[in-house]
């Protein structure tokens, strides 16, 4: 099922984005010891880098997506993995019918959902009792929007004209808000580009007890 008025992001091949070197170890280490068989849910898996991570780790990989340009690509790049065109929404794990995974993550997406509360209750659901749901998305914080306003890049940062773009900019307090109003304990943040409080994307985790 896909969202009416959705646009494919146009993902061209399996490589990393730009921002996968800033996350992508802060990403790793808030997954702690992955042993062998950790079933890993990838919320927004675009072209299946990510997954491919876990994959080369030993672990076993679902990633959903609307993108079916990334999903094709994954599917090609990571035969190994599981791949499916799904939204990111509150009735995932009933659509994907598997058992609840250990690491739920999902990496530069809820930034661009409509309904993040219910994606949030989603990837809580389809965690294990322990399970650990890991997120990033661009930082945004007084200070930051105040240096774009005062620079006058404030259009460039956020342009509405940007066709299937950032529609919510997120802090460390309402991305943790969002997290404990789903039911995730133990919030953890970490933050990675350029310098304190300025930086370019955030990374929070949380449990579900």
């Amino acid at each position: 099922m896909v969202s009416s008025g959705y646009k494919d992001y146009g993902f061209r091949s399996a490589d990393p984005s730009h921002m996968h070197r800033r996350f992508m170890p802060h990403v790793l280490a808030l997954a702690g010891e992955l042993k062998p068989q950790t079933r890993v849910l990838d919320v927004g898996c675009g072209n299946g880098f990510t997954c491919g991570e876990f994959l080369k780790r030993g672990c076993n990989v679902v990633g959903i997506d609307l993108s079916r340009q990334g999903i094709e690509i994954a599917r090609k790049a990571h035969p190994q993995g599981r791949f499916e065109v799904l939204p990111a929404d509150d009735r995932l794990l009933e659509n994907l019918g598997e058992e609840p995974f250990d690491i739920v993550v999902s990496t530069e997406v809820v930034e661009h959902l409509y309904d993040p509360r219910s994606y949030a209750r989603g990837c809580f659901r389809a965690l294990k009792s322990g399970g650990r749901y890991i997120c990033t998305t661009p930082y945004h914080g007084y200070v930051k929007n105040l240096v774009l306003a005062l620079l006058g890049k404030w259009d460039t940062h956020a342009n509405p004209l940007w066709d299937g773009g950032h529609i919510e900019l997120w802090s460390r307090a309402t991305l943790s808000t969002l997290l404990l109003e789903s039911g995730f304990t133990n919030i953890q943040f970490r933050a990675a580009g350029r310098v304190r409080w300025l930086w370019m994307t955030m990374i929070i985790s949380g449990d579900k007890s």
